[in-house]
This record gives C-alpha cells, structure tokens and sequence, in this order.
C-alpha cells in the first residue's frame, strides 16, 4: 500500500479491492506459499466435505432393516463433521494470522518471508483463538434468537396468526441480512485487530465496533458480497460435482470441481486481503495513523525479536 494513511479514508469499494489484489505482487513467492499450504486445504475442504457426507446422508434417509446399521452411519456422519469442523477452524485462523501478519510486515517495510510468516503464527493464532472463542459466543446467542424466530413462525402458521406471523418474518430477515453480516464483519475486523494491536478477546470485538463506526456500508457491502460469491460457488459444485451423477460425466464433474475449488481459493485469499486493507482504511476513517515503527516491532514480538520501549501502535490522532 504506497499510499499515505490519511489517503486511505477516500478508498471505495473497488479501490479497497484493486488494492488488496495488488499486494500479492509486494512477494509473490510468500503469498504462493501461504495460498498453496493454507488457504487451497481450507477452500478445498469447504466444498469436499459434501462429497463424504452426502452419500451416509442419503443412506440414512432410506429405511435400514438393521438398527445397528442405522448407529453406525450416524456415529460416521458425527466423526466426519466433527473432524471437519475442526480442520475449518483451525485452517481458517492459520490463514488469517497468515495473510494480516504478512499484510502488515509489508505495510511496515519489514522483510517478508514464508519462513517468517509461519514463525510468528503460534502466537498470533492464540490471540486469534481467544478472540474466536468471544465471536462464538456471539453467534451462539444470535443462533438462539434465530431459531427462537423460527419456531414463532411455526407456531404462527399453525395458528393462523398474521400478526405473529409477520413478527416472525421480519425477525427472521433482520437476523439473517443485518446481525449476520454485521457480526462476520466484527469478526473479521476483530481478527485483523488481534493480530496487529495488543488487544484481543472482548477487548478487540470492542475496538472492532468503534472501527466500523462510519464504514457499516461499506462492511455490508464487503461481507455480503464474499458471502453471496461462496454460496454461489458452493450451490454450483452441490449441483453439479455432488449430485449431478446422473446428469454429469466423471470427467465433466472432476474439471468443474477443480475449477470451482481454484475459483474458491482466489476468493478466499482475495477475502482475506480485503479485511487487511480493510482495516486501515477504517484507521484512516476515524482519522488515526499508525506507527509504522512501533508496528514493526510488535511484529518482531511475534518472532521473538528484542522490542524496545516505544509509544503503543494504536492509532494516534492526525492533523489533517
């Protein structure tokens, strides 16, 4: 990013991600690595998964004559979702701390490397865990609320009841198009801010608020715009590398599924850039600037690298 921080607050939309594109070129070979090891197993896991779980989902919705046969396929379909879940969440957390720490060194001037990079992820991936674990309970909260608002509805059309009824819906689409955006914004926000400020936990999903203060639009706009192209991506590989068997070859649906999980993976790395820039540019907003050299040294931290005494990196009031 060559330009000043006081200049980032005038980014729209495309030149948020023009820019977040352009880093990759800063060091090609880092981000190939860190595509290659991190973020390609995570977007490949994401759309393989069905192909494992689809056919012990099918075979449980047809009778079994053999309720042993029945215990073993659900303690399959558990194990397999079970480990899944976990891969995702620990892959997804890899990548971020990969890609803002890799953001940040170049921000700063600091030499880039992958070597480096996986270095300081041990630490940067406690901090993103402990801010992940606040998030959770975020959005088991949220998930209460939204099933909460479905049984309503339920209960509303059982009962014939327009006015509960109406309750329900409006509930049910201010969760799913408002507090879901919202809440992937402040998680992804949070995420960046846990890695380059010496906050995380509540701490950081606070600071994250008061960034996006002024920029929700543009957050809006972000988030679901990467969450409609993945469930684009997501509801074409369904239809036709997991069930398009019977109207699809082998060879067609191994090209088209390769082809969605390179489409995936640019998405993703894309995505993540995005929330790095992101993040400046919500600094700039609030007009803040950052110490590049108190920065770098917070990154050296990570590497175990002396860190002298130095003012803090959070954002400093500009005169502008």
């Amino acid at each position: 990013m060559d330009l000043a921080p006081e200049e980032l607050q005038f980014l729209t939309i495309p030149d948020i991600v023009r820019e977040s594109i352009s880093i990759p070129k800063q060091s090609p070979k880092t981000f190939y690595l860190i595509t290659l090891t991190l973020i390609f197993p995570l977007s490949f896991a994401i759309l393989a998964h069905s192909l494992f779980t689809h056919p012990l989902i099918s075979q449980l919705q047809s009778p079994f004559d053999d309720p042993s046969q029945t215990s073993h396929e659900w303690t399959l379909l558990l194990i397999i979702q079970f480990c899944y879940l976990i891969f995702l969440f620990a892959f997804s957390l890899l990548s971020t701390a990969a890609v803002v720490f890799t953001v940040a060194s170049l921000y700063t001037s600091k030499p880039v490397s992958f070597s480096s990079t996986i270095s300081a992820i041990p630490k940067v991936f406690k901090r993103l865990f402990i801010t992940f674990l606040w998030v959770t309970l975020l959005m088991i909260l949220y998930n209460f609320v939204f099933v909460l608002s479905l049984v309503l509805l339920i209960i509303a059309l059982d009962t014939q009841n327009s006015i509960l009824m109406l309750f329900s819906v409006i509930v049910i689409l201010l969760l799913f198009l408002v507090a879901h955006v919202y809440i992937t914004a402040l998680w992804h926000l949070a995420s960046v801010v846990s890695v380059l400020e010496p906050i995380y936990g509540v701490a950081a999903m606070k600071k994250s608020y008061e960034l996006l203060k002024g920029r929700i639009k543009y957050a809006a706009v972000l988030v679901s715009g990467y969450l409609m192209v993945c469930g684009v991506i997501g509801g074409v590989f369904s239809a036709v590398v997991v069930h398009g068997g019977d109207s699809y070859g082998v060879f067609t649906r191994i090209v088209v599924g390769g082809f969605l999980v390179g489409l995936l993976v640019i998405v993703n790395l894309v995505g993540l850039l995005v929330q790095s820039v992101f993040y400046y540019v919500c600094k700039s907003f609030h007009h803040q600037g950052i110490d590049k050299s108190a920065l770098h040294d917070h990154l050296g931290g990570y590497l175990g690298e002396y860190v002298p005494l130095k003012s803090s990196i959070q954002m400093e009031n500009l005169d502008i």
